[in-house]
Formats: structure tokens, sequence, C-alpha cells
């Protein structure tokens, strides 16, 4: 299994903080958001890392080499945003024919890696990717799902008023390559992965539900509260 992490986001709600620091290196309580990725991934199972590079992008590349996993990581630089898909289009060669962990590298996300991937392993026959849902409290901001007796996804409503309920898409996805071939096919550079690939895989999306925490760092109000939440949480697991 490879990974690809999305860091090219310039983080524009960031600002001021991402005058001078890339999105993905934003701190959280002392460490740069990457760095909780890089060793989630890094001592895994995965076999080779690849992240994408947009704004401030020597800055990234810079803080990777100095990683203990700087081995297992390749670096893209995207002149032009491709989108999550684009991306995916643009890296064919590195996926390959494997299994790929996709995820948004600006989002702080704590779950089980090993039990991630276990689930996806044993998805129905006729899914073709897993992905990671949570609960949120402002659903109207998020991907919203709908799941049949069998924890797969049926209906899917990208930040609408009033869904139908608060379980979301967490922008964390195992893909098979048949997803990948599917992007491929549509011919464009620019692909988003939430409304041109989702909807036509709808009945086969299995999901894995990450009950630990996960907060995208969007802005400069969740950042504040990902900086608060954290040492609570972390609290909880010394006590616990």
């Amino acid at each position: 299994m490879k990974a690809i992490l999305l860091a090219a986001g310039i983080g524009s709600r960031l600002r001021p903080l991402t005058d001078t620091v890339p999105k993905c290196l934003v701190p959280i309580v002392g460490r740069p958001l990457m760095d909780y990725w890089l060793n989630l991934l890094g001592p895994s199972e995965i076999s080779n890392i690849l992240v994408n590079t947009h704004y401030k992008a020597e800055e990234v590349k810079k803080f990777i080499s100095q990683s203990p996993y700087a081995k297992k990581i390749t670096i893209t630089d995207e002149p032009e945003l491709l989108g999550t898909g684009g991306t995916v289009v643009q890296n064919q060669g590195f996926v390959e024919n494997e299994s790929l962990l996709l995820a948004h590298a600006d989002n702080l996300t704590l779950f089980d890696l090993n039990a991630f991937i276990n689930q996806h392993r044993h998805r129905p026959k006729n899914c073709v990717m897993t992905m990671m849902t949570f609960t949120t409290s402002t659903p109207e901001s998020c991907g919203i799902l709908e799941l049949d007796k069998n924890n797969v996804v049926q209906k899917f409503h990208e930040k609408v008023q009033n869904p139908p309920g608060n379980l979301a898409n967490a922008a964390v996805y195992i893909i098979e390559p048949e997803v990948v071939d599917f992007m491929v096919a549509l011919n464009k550079s620019f692909v988003d992965f939430s409304t041109e690939v989702l909807p036509n895989f709808l009945g086969r999306i299995y999901t894995y539900h990450n009950s630990t925490y996960h907060r995208d760092i969007g802005t400069i109000e969740s950042w504040e509260c990902a900086n608060k939440e954290l040492p609570m949480l972390e609290a909880d697991f010394a006590r616990n």
C-alpha cells in the first residue's frame, strides 16, 4: 500500500498565520501539522508516501528532509493546483497498481491506522473504496453521509443547509486501482474528488468511523480549538 498526503493548500482562511507558514506546517501544540501525519504513516506498513507541494514549497521540502521517514517520501511540486483527484492522476506512475491511502494533510486526524487498513481489507466485495467518517457538530460545513445497514455510503450531501444527520466525510480514504482508472479516464488535469469521483461510486464506498479525533484545520478558529482540545484528549488517554 502507498499513500498520498495532499499538502499544497494555500490556507487563505488561516491568515495571518499562513503568511509565514505553509498550511500543512501550522503548529498544533508545538508540533507542525505534517509531523502528526508522518509519525502515523512513517512506521506503518505503507511502503512509500508522496507529498504534493505548491504554496511555500521549499519550507515543506526542508521539513520533510529532516523527518526520520524522509527516505519513504517523494515530493512533487504543483505549479498549478490540480485538485485531490488531479494529483492522483498526475502521479499514477507512483500509485502503480496498489491500494492507495489518500488524505488531506490539513486535517488533524488521530486514529488507529491498522484498524482502518483492516476495515478496508474486509470491505464488502463490491466496494472499491473505504472512507473515514466522523461525527461533526457543524454538518452544514461538511459532506454528510447516509449509510445502509452494512455501513456502505448510499447518499452524499456536500455542504448543504439542514443535512440529514451529522455523520461526515473525513477526507481520508483508501482507494483501489479501479478508482484511479476512473479518474484517469476523465481525461482532465483538474479533478475534484468530492464532486466528480465520489458520486460515481455510491453503493461501493465502505466506511470506517473515527471516534477518536478529527478536525479540519482550515480556519483560525478551528486551529485555536485544536490547540485547546488536543492536550485535553491526551490527558484523557493518560488517565485511561
